[in-house]
């Protein structure tokens, strides 16, 4: 199966604060990207999935991605 590189945005809740994100991600289907979020959220920020709202997850074509670590693990950048 190909890997493809995902772009999730949303929002999350903490202490009566809303802080948004868009973070990219390496995942096979759109679903295992939406569990890798909920876990890199959960993990980092010590935020509850009921607290997560992801709003969006597109597949991002290999000339938009912006990360420069997922553009060197593809093999679109490289390293100095």
């Amino acid at each position: 199966m190909d890997t493809k590189v995902w772009r999730a945005t949303g929002s999350y809740r903490k202490n009566k604060t809303r802080f948004t994100f868009s973070k990219e991600l390496i995942a096979d289907k759109e679903a295992h990207a939406r569990e890798k979020m909920f876990s890199e959220l959960g993990s980092r920020h010590r935020v509850r999935r009921k607290d997560i709202e992801i709003t969006d997850i597109a597949e991002v074509r290999p000339d938009d991605i912006q990360s420069l670590d997922i553009r060197r693990i593809m093999g679109l950048e490289s390293v100095v």
